[in-house]
């Protein structure tokens, strides 16, 4: 009977270096996967924690108020007078590549954080933002055209985040199409701070200090650069949610120096039935949708 003169454990040189490689290799990973820094857990923890539901604030008096959650929708045109369907609107949500999910741990997000224009419309905690007072507004006073405001996201795990924009330069810009880009901070500042401007020119100043409606179209304007947010479909972005779209502030003008669809939003509110998440799921009276077609 011959003896098994060599085994593992009289291995040598890279033979023995090879063994030891593979069981820290296995420690490291037990050791992360007890901490929960696993890629396919952190993609898990944020699309869980991104994708919980949210609750949108119900207006009582049909305007918007400091404190309210609400999405920003910009409705496409283009595609609506085809089909008017809901799923024709776009959101402006938080966005993550695959490759940046590793800035975010499972406690909450890390900023800056891009965003992009979802075409999933439901509330969610990735697209829906809080109407925040920067001028010492109380919780509850209506939000008036002209007056600065700011969105941030919703508490816990979307950090508290705030939309901000700058300037372009050479080292900061849309990734696409190059111009001001648009993303979520940590810190409130002066980029961090928006108005809503009338959608009608030609009535825009007599507007200035009225109440904001809610559910109405209307323009986005960043305080800083006086750029109008803007969603650009012809640049689709490929996120870990998914295609989507590219958001910036940017003021696109026609020929009679009147903004563009593209610069078209609509603060979307609750809805106070118990059917359906939105006032976008109601029926809209024939009286709303001939004043819409004017």
């Amino acid at each position: 009977m011959s003896l098994k003169t060599y085994n593992p454990s009289v291995r040598i040189g890279n033979w023995n270096e090879d063994v030891y490689l593979d069981e820290d290799l296995l420690k490291d990973f037990l050791d992360k996967k007890d901490k929960g820094e696993l890629l396919l857990q952190k993609l898990s923890n944020l699309r869980r924690n991104v994708l919980n539901k949210i609750d949108l604030s119900v207006s009582t008096d049909g305007f918007v108020h400091f404190g309210d959650v609400i999405l920003l929708i910009n409705p496409d045109k283009f595609r609506e007078s085809l089909c008017n369907s809901y799923s024709l609107y776009d959101s402006v949500s938080l966005s993550a590549n695959p490759d940046e999910v590793t800035l975010h741990t499972k406690v909450s997000l890390e900023s800056p954080c891009a965003v992009t224009a979802s075409k999933n419309v439901n509330p969610y905690a990735r697209n829906s933002f809080v109407i925040t007072s920067v001028d010492g507004s109380p919780l509850g006073e209506p939000l008036r055209y002209g007056q600065n405001f700011a969105l941030r996201t919703s508490e816990g795990f979307m950090g508290q985040l705030y939309l901000a924009s700058e300037q372009k330069t050479f080292l900061r810009s849309a990734k696409k199409s190059h111009l001001q880009e648009v993303n979520l901070e940590e810190q409130p500042s002066y980029l961090t701070c928006w108005q809503i401007a009338y959608l009608d020119p030609q009535l825009r100043l007599e507007y200035e200090g009225f109440p904001v409606p809610a559910n109405k179209k209307l323009l986005i304007i960043h305080s800083k650069t006086n750029q109008c947010l803007a969603v650009l479909r012809k640049y689709v972005l490929w996120t870990f949610f998914g295609k989507e779209f590219e958001v910036t502030a940017h003021t696109y003008m026609n020929s009679h120096r009147v903004e563009e669809d593209l610069n078209h939003w609509i603060l979307v509110t609750g809805n106070p039935s118990d059917d359906v998440h939105t006032m976008f799921d109601r029926p809209t009276p024939p009286s709303e949708k001939a004043e819409e077609n004017t």
